[in-house]
């Protein structure tokens, strides 16, 4: 049956619902050009103004997970467990989990995105690694999931396309900020990647898209009913974006905080919210052990064993990756001492020695002392992007050895003249005002303040 998207625009905007068929004609429709952007555009405000029933959601992500390929993951033995973060400052979990589940006999087939603004991405981490490819074909695709056990690809041009233009809309008609429409561009690729049980990391805080609690976790129980909807086991685990996750803030240098966790290493806050994603995946695979507590002690073992880090390293191989010139440099850790700008101070700071980074990094200098209280996190994030390690438009050109080395934590004591950061770039003119920006990112106070633990709840 044809529709007017006239009359379904004035239906929802006076806050009725659409129907299954409605909405599956509007995404059909829109996605093969029948109906123009500014129709569109008046649709979606409709929906941020007034919302959308579970139902309505559900039936939205679905047409646009229908609304091009689908990845079908049958041929694939076992339950396909897939995971997916609304976007951080130093998020790499991606990096350290997949190759956890593989060595554990979990497939993970995982479709990946490249950071944009503020935000990495994973499949840009992942071709820091010279050779390293993230487009395959979907026989490549599905067979370096049975060889290894786990792909981490960038998205197809096929896949839920209708998102891909429903969200470039969005961009740029300031409804970006609607859970109906934010759980729904994310539950339409997970969807149509073809996952059996997903499991979400919803940020929140400064550095993630959800500024609040609140908002993360209504994000995170409208994802959760559409995949019950849809038929899909989902949990959302809500974790902290206040602060970096980690110490590295950049491409390369986060593949080699990554690794480090695989080497049963790496920063406190981060194992721990790898560790908690791992046995969410673990629990709701065929893989699953009788206890939360089990699951822990299985994936601490795999860690320790050096079963996980082999994993990595046998998909970077099997990716095209040159492990001779990244993976090996991991091992090679010095001291060494980098001094600041005005040759007055210098810290003895572990960087891993490696092609992959910069040679010349720059120190940055607490003009303040007390406590390290609270960070815009965005701020972090763009003052990485302005050294080089990110986009602000689609077309520019990366830097993958641009990045930051945090090396104080929100709570940690700080002196006038202590260093906060490392910077890694080729950019020399931008130094001064990337300093300025990331100074003014943090606020020190006279007393300790209290640090939310990274895990802030977890909904299954």
């Amino acid at each position: 049956m044809d529709y007017r998207m006239y009359d379904l625009i004035e239906k929802k905007k006076h806050r009725n619902s659409l129907t299954e068929d409605e909405i599956r004609w509007m995404i059909t429709e829109y996605t093969e050009g029948g109906i123009p952007d500014y129709q569109m555009s008046a649709m979606l405000m409709a929906i941020w103004f007034n919302g959308m029933t579970d139902e309505e959601t559900t039936w939205l992500t679905l047409a646009m997970a229908k609304s091009g390929d689908t990845l079908d993951l049958s041929s694939i033995p076992g339950i396909k467990v897939d995971k997916h973060s609304t976007g951080g400052i130093g998020d790499k979990t991606t990096l350290v989990v997949t190759p956890i589940l593989a060595a554990l006999g979990v497939p993970t087939a995982k479709m990946s995105g490249r950071g944009l603004g503020f935000t990495g991405g994973t499949v840009d981490k992942m071709e820091s690694i010279p050779g390293m490819r993230s487009e395959f074909t979907e026989e490549e695709f599905l067979q370096i999931v049975k060889e290894v056990g786990f792909v981490d690809a960038s998205q197809t041009k096929t896949l839920a396309p209708a998102d891909k233009m429903l969200y470039a809309l969005r961009d740029v008609t300031a409804t970006v900020d609607s859970i109906p429409l934010i759980a729904s561009s994310i539950m339409s690729k997970k969807l149509a990647a073809g996952a059996d049980r997903i499991v979400l990391d919803v940020k929140c805080g400064s550095g993630a898209f959800m500024g609040d609690f609140d908002s993360a976790r209504a994000l995170a129980d409208q994802m959760i009913r559409i995949g019950e909807l849809a038929g899909r086991k989902v949990v959302a685990v809500i974790s902290d974006m206040n602060q970096p996750l980690g110490h590295a803030v950049g491409n390369a240098a986060e593949v080699l905080e990554a690794m480090e966790v695989l080497k049963d290493g790496g920063e406190e806050r981060l194992r721990t919210l790898c560790l908690a994603i791992a046995v969410e995946m673990l629990q709701l695979s065929d893989r699953a052990r009788d206890s939360y507590e089990e699951a822990e002690a299985v994936i601490l073992e795999t860690i320790r064993s050096g079963a996980a880090f082999r994993k990595f390293t046998e998909y970077v191989r099997r990716a095209g990756g040159d492990e001779t010139r990244f993976l090996n440099s991991v091992e090679q850790v010095e001291k060494r001492t980098v001094e600041a700008g005005n040759g007055t101070s210098s810290v003895s700071v572990t960087i891993p020695t490696s092609p992959a980074l910069s040679e010349t990094p720059v120190l940055v200098l607490s003009e303040k002392e007390g406590y390290l209280s609270s960070c815009d996190n965005s701020e972090i994030g763009m003052t990485s992007v302005m050294l080089g390690a990110g986009r602000e438009k689609k077309d520019d050109v990366i830097d993958m050895e641009a990045g930051i080395l945090i090396l104080k934590k929100l709570g940690d004591p700080v002196k006038r003249g202590e260093p906060l950061a490392v910077f890694y770039t080729k950019k020399e003119a931008v130094i001064p005002a990337a300093k300025e920006r990331f100074l003014k990112a943090y606020h020190i106070s006279e007393t300790p303040p209290e640090v939310d633990p990274v895990i802030l709840e977890i909904l299954r």
